[in-house]
């Protein structure tokens, strides 16, 4: 499979019937030249669309060649020209979505329990977004479809398959009921047929993994589902790597690739982050983000461990825009030169965050990020810790601290897990639920056990010299409600205030809560040994709210549990930094990003302008090792730095945007 490429373009080309001409102004030596000139060094390129159209001259299947095709060879030119400029070609197909399909074969589409098509998209017909029954006959059509483009293109000539839309959907048609039942799922519960659904995606990407590695067994192989999780971690050894499809501009959001990012970088695989070129969503014709935005992205893919991709749509007549490859250029010009101090890269992290995903119902949404994740995330980052997200199967005894955000749902294996962890000197934060058996009561990791949930919707907190030290003596109001819990054999490190009352029926005061009584009520924060529990949802309230005593509090919680930190600055919260450690050249990279993100419009958060930092100092830990030189790269810049008591300490003059700073060890520390 070679090396996973850096600079890559997701080229969709999803063309109507209606559109004429198609392909009609396509030069394969100039489609191949732009893409080299705007430093693109890998190119997916499409064997089929979501309208159900082929752009290549199929043996097999004729008639679904695009009607308006001027040029039946456009793949197998698309790959023969990049070939000759040194430009992968992966092939894209669709798997889960086919207009023809849809219209030709109702018979193999996922029918509802009430009897209807499943139409995740919810637009007017006609459209191609009717799921597909993988159960159907259409799994035998599929086969067939990759033969027949493996013919076609020939083994020596393909560089791997993206094979798009693959997700769990809740069939209940005649083929799910028959394949459900061996396996004892009962297809009358949604549950069941849900948690079928995903044991059928795992069979199909197994069986087609198979398939493809027989015929082309050095392919690239990744199936999109719009998001990686836990959900899909059964499957991701039919993966040759992993791509995290995430447009912040296209419902995505600028915390959904943080946070499946540092879920991706643990599993052991290569992986490239992806987003797009348009202003907005995929399909987004003569549109371009702002370069800035588009800039942050591909910089914080490197930040993450991660290669780039940027989603772009060839138009119809086959010509790439100037502007998007100028836009593309500019950005992966500067990915060119920062990529030596990226590969190979292995992220460092003190605190290990297990993610709620992994306790979703399968009723819910896979791509929708728990809130207590997305504001384990955005702390996290605004107080400069290195983290990974991690599941309850990831060995855990490599990170000093483990914090579990607020909807961890109670498990007896998860409990001895941590158990287990906590014995041989492991750290753990707890917030909410998390851990905590609320059917039973009984003690827990922390010390305490659960009683009932607050009666009060909202209460406070009082800070102490503990817990909130840098906070006014003062109540603070936590705005979820908390866990009401028994203190067993733990310390009280912060207690809660009660109100009034509920702002509610006939005790209503004023326009939201009623305010402090000043009586003490249960244990807001207590500690068992190397374990903090937090009665309320912290996680959730920060990114509900965004209340900075919750992340103050949190701060001064892991200060007391982590002996050391590193990495810290004297800059403002809006810095992201991510030290990187890249062994073969006994060096850490640090990465610094200052981008801030705006809502200036109804539908979407962007990025416009570059904000520059002047002297902000950089305190990185390094324990015994002798640092040989502190260089901002790649511009060779070599900075002054300090070594003191394990702690490193450098200021450049100036951060604008992405800095990188490699930190050179001495040969043998």
């Amino acid at each position: 499979m070679g090396e996973l490429r850096f600079r890559q373009v997701h080229l969709d080309f999803h063309t109507s019937e209606y559109i004429p001409d198609v392909a009609k102004d396509f030069q394969a030596e100039d489609f191949a030249r732009i893409l080299e000139e705007a430093n693109v060094d890998s190119v997916t390129c499409f064997a089929r669309c979501h309208h159900g159209w082929l752009y290549y001259p199929s043996k097999k299947f004729p008639e679904l060649i695009h009607p308006a095709l001027t040029n039946h060879n456009l793949l197998p030119e698309q790959i023969q020209a990049c070939h000759r400029h040194n430009i992968r070609v992966p092939i894209y197909t669709t798997v889960q979505w086919d207009g023809r399909i849809m219209r030709e074969h109702p018979e193999w589409l996922a029918v509802s329990a009430d009897g209807k098509y499943i139409d995740t998209q919810g637009v007017p017909k006609p459209h191609f977004y009717y799921t597909i029954c993988l159960n159907s006959g259409y799994r035998d059509f599929f086969k067939e479809h990759l033969q027949d483009i493996i013919d076609v293109i020939g083994v020596q000539n393909i560089d791997g398959f993206f094979m798009d839309i693959l997700f769990k959907a809740d069939c209940d048609c005649p083929h799910c009921q028959a394949k459900m039942k061996p396996f004892g799922y009962d297809h009358t519960k949604k549950s069941d047929r849900l948690a079928y659904s995903i044991h059928m995606l795992e069979e199909f990407k197994t069986e087609i993994t198979a398939f493809i590695r027989e015929r082309v067994p050095d392919a690239e192989i990744f199936y999109n589902s719009s998001h990686v999780g836990p959900a899909s971690k059964n499957s991701f050894k039919d993966y040759t790597h992993l791509e995290l499809e995430s447009l912040p501009s296209g419902g995505w959001g600028y915390d959904h690739f943080p946070a499946t990012a540092r879920y991706a970088r643990t599993l052991g695989k290569d992986f490239i982050g992806m987003t797009g070129k348009f202003h907005t969503y995929w399909g987004d014709f003569h549109s371009l983000k702002n370069e800035a935005a588009l800039a942050f992205e591909c910089f914080n893919m490197l930040a993450m461990g991660a290669g780039c991709s940027i989603g772009d749509q060839l138009h119809p007549s086959g010509k790439l825009s100037k502007g998007s490859y100028d836009l593309i250029g500019h950005v992966y010009s500067q990915v060119k030169e920062k990529e030596p101090y990226c590969r190979g890269a292995v992220p460092k992290a003190e605190i290990a965050v297990l993610t709620p995903e992994e306790f979703y119902t399968e009723e819910e949404h896979d791509l929708g990020l728990p809130s207590a994740l997305v504001g384990a995330v955005r702390m996290l980052q605004e107080l400069s810790y290195q983290f990974d997200i991690i599941d309850s199967t990831t060995p855990m005894d490599k990170y000093p601290l483990i914090i579990l955000p607020d909807d961890i749902l109670f498990r007896r294996d998860v409990e001895e897990k941590l158990k287990d962890y906590i014995a041989k000197g492991g750290k753990v934060i707890g917030t909410y639920h998390s851990c905590l058996d609320t059917k039973n009561g009984s003690d827990s990791i922390y010390g305490v056990s659960y009683i009932k949930e607050s009666p009060y919707y909202r209460d406070f907190i009082l800070p102490n010299d503990i817990i909130g030290k840098d906070l006014n003596r003062e109540e603070y109001v936590m705005y979820l409600r908390a866990a009401e819990t028994r203190v067993n054999d733990a310390e009280v490190l912060m207690d809660s205030i009660q109100p009034y009352f509920n702002r509610e029926g006939n005790t209503f005061c004023s326009h939201q809560h009623t305010p402090s009584s000043g009586r003490k009520g249960y244990a807001a924060a207590a500690r068992k040994g190397n374990v903090i529990y937090f009665a309320h949802p912290v996680f959730r309230i920060y990114r509900k709210n965004c209340a900075n005593w919750c992340k103050q509090i949190m701060k001064d919680a892991i200060e007391l549990l982590l002996p050391y930190k590193l990495a810290s600055h004297n800059g403002p919260s809006t810095v992201i930094t991510s030290l990187n450690r890249q062994e073969s050249e006994n060096r850490d990279i640090l990465h610094v990003l200052h981008y801030i993100t705006e809502k200036r419009s109804e539908d979407i958060y962007t990025i416009e302008d570059v904000l520059p930092l002047y002297d902000v100092t950089f305190r990185l830990y390094v324990g015994d090792r002798n640092v040989r030189s502190v260089q901002l790269v790649p511009q060779g810049q070599n900075l002054a730095f300090g070594q003191k008591d394990g702690y490193l300490t450098f200021t450049p003059d100036k951060i604008e945007g992405h800095a990188m700073v490699s930190i050179q060890y001495s040969s043998g520390s």
